[in-house]
């Protein structure tokens, strides 16, 4: 396995990530665990999850991803061989739509979090998306509808550094960092802290991948620059790119067949080129998710992959992906497409 250090905490973090949000949905608790015993011993030694998990969210399902990573924890009395992520979600559902990035709510959301998980502390708490209405989950565009809001009827930003760093002062966190964040709300949540002495937000956890390289175009710059780690999740599409759907195929169990919602990476121009990967993939005799994997496990912008799995076999061929570097031929190739 290979490892980066969190800047801050000073942690090293398995270059994998173990992405757990299928727990409780795709996944049951004996299968999550199964999934927790192979990553450790494989040497990833750092997960993610949200208070929101599993997904699709289910009010009736919330918070089961992070129940069963608790009882994992008390199983096996390890949870100080993790370095452990969750998120505050901004959902209508959560504490009875009490979920704004003020002192109340988050103190709240940790709360339940902590009590879920079984733990005392968190070691990187993330804000799951902002609560300002902005082009984040792959959209481009910025309408004017999101340039309509005010940020006057939304939660300072100095309020929630403030209230994420007396959590730090508590210990219930270690860190804190952004998720589904634009390069503007990431600039200004490191100058609020930067103009007020506060600590600052060592990651953000964005999509990044084969078929959506938005994240180049102004936010690798801020990570280079400010030392804040990208945490790049879905680096598979849903699983796009390991060529399952391809041809119009429809897996039984698959997230795509399951689920409608699940749309963005299946329009023409994904699955066109996604076809052109596949072929890279074939004519240089990889398998083409563990070559998607790796094309993200090479950008030096990248702290962690967040990988998911709903069986053993994806995940053991997954974490694989740190073993394999891509050749001169083949990142060429990718760039071409």
């Amino acid at each position: 396995m290979q490892y980066e250090v969190l800047p801050q905490i000073d942690e090293k973090v398995s270059k994998i990530c173990l992405g757990t949000m299928t727990w409780g949905q795709q996944n049951n608790e004996r299968e999550g665990h199964e999934q927790m015993d192979l990553a450790l011993s494989e040497g990833v030694n750092f997960w993610d999850c949200a208070e929101m998990y599993p997904s699709p969210p289910d009010k009736d399902k919330q918070g089961d991803t992070e129940r069963i990573i608790g009882t994992w924890f008390a199983k096996t009395q390890q949870r100080d061989k993790v370095i452990l992520a969750s998120k505050m979600s901004p959902m209508s559902f959560l504490r009875d739509g009490n979920s704004r990035y003020n002192a109340k709510h988050i103190s709240s959301a940790i709360d339940g979090n902590l009590q879920r998980l079984q733990t005392d502390y968190i070691d990187v708490y993330q804000l799951h998306w902002p609560e300002r209405q902005s082009n984040f989950f792959g959209q481009r565009g910025y309408d004017s509808e999101m340039s309509a809001q005010s940020l006057d009827d939304l939660t300072p930003f100095l309020e929630t550094i403030q209230a994420l760093n007396d959590e730090i002062k508590k210990g219930r966190i270690r860190a804190y960092g952004l998720s589904n964040d634009t390069a503007w709300g990431l600039m200004r949540y490191l100058w609020e802290a930067d103009k007020n002495g506060l600590i600052a937000p060592i990651t953000v956890q964005n999509p990044y991948s084969l078929l959506n390289r938005l994240y180049e175009v102004g936010m690798a710059e801020i990570a280079h620059r400010e030392n804040v780690g990208l945490l790049a999740y879905s680096p598979l599409g849903f699983g796009v790119l390991s060529g399952k759907y391809l041809g119009g195929k429809k897996p039984a169990g698959a997230r795509l067949t399951m689920y409608d919602r699940f749309q963005r990476y299946i329009n023409e121009q994904a699955l066109a080129a996604t076809e052109q990967y596949a072929k890279i993939a074939s004519d240089a005799g990889l398998d083409m998710a563990q070559m998607a994997l790796a094309f993200v496990n090479s950008r030096p912008f990248v702290t962690s992959n967040i990988i998911g799995a709903t069986s053993i076999e994806q995940l053991k061929s997954n974490i694989d992906s740190v073993n394999l570097t891509l050749s001169d031929d083949v990142l060429a190739a990718i760039e071409a497409v």
